[in-house]
């Protein structure tokens, strides 16, 4: 029996893009992605409400649990621009910690959350510092949780990921954080964010490819 082909880059794009755009939509007719209504219960909640969720948010990035749902509800709550700085740092915060978890135990502890990920991520991330970060954050090669872990196991220096990874989740971010902010209430604006997402991630898929080719070339 032939192996399993992967589903091609273009295709996973596509498919993410249909899932952002059904689930903003499944929400809004919930009374989910209700902005005003949600900001009024989130003010009413006092200065404790953004360091929960911030809390919470870093948690939950050291577990294999979607989290761009958890990235809309920072649009919903916060607004825009503070969603986008609570979701990023929170995010940050995760990978770093999760990174250092890495680094502290031994690979064989990890092989049930990175699974069959592991050798595609760590193949691209071998040898290419901030530009293979910045790329495998761009593209969903491998859950984010998966490639903190694994780039902690395969030397990544920490400052190259750093780096990396703060460059390479502010697209997606954004664009998740703005469905949240604005659902339907401004559909041009979540077009544009998911729009400029897109062509990032179709930027990294190249970026990507071109850095394996010059691992091939390299080995």
């Amino acid at each position: 029996m032939s192996p399993r082909r992967r589903p091609a880059p273009w295709l996973r794009m596509v498919a993410l893009a249909v899932a952002v755009l059904v689930g903003s939509l499944a929400l809004w007719h919930l009374g989910l992605l209700d902005a005003s209504r949600l900001r009024d219960a989130t003010r009413a909640a006092g200065p404790m409400a953004p360091v929960v969720f911030m809390v919470g948010y870093a948690g939950l990035t050291l577990f294999p649990v979607p989290k761009n749902v958890l990235s809309a509800l920072a649009g919903a709550l916060f607004g825009l621009g503070a969603g986008l700085a609570l979701v990023w740092v929170a995010a940050m915060v995760g990978a770093l910690v999760s990174f250092l978890i890495a680094r502290a135990v031994d690979g064989r502890a990890l092989d049930r959350l990175t699974g069959r990920h592991r050798a595609r991520v760590e193949a691209l991330l071998a040898h290419h510092g901030v530009a293979s970060i910045v790329a495998i954050r761009l593209v969903p090669v491998a859950p984010f949780t998966v490639v903190n872990y694994v780039a902690g196991l395969c030397g990544v220096r920490w400052r190259a990921y750093a780096v990396g990874t703060g460059i390479g989740i502010l697209p997606g971010t954004l664009a998740y954080v703005a469905v949240g902010a604005y659902g339907l209430q401004s559909p041009s604006r979540v077009a544009l964010a998911g729009a400029a997402l897109l062509l990032l991630m179709l930027a990294g898929t190249l970026w990507s490819r071109r850095l394996a080719g010059r691992r091939t070339d390299a080995d």
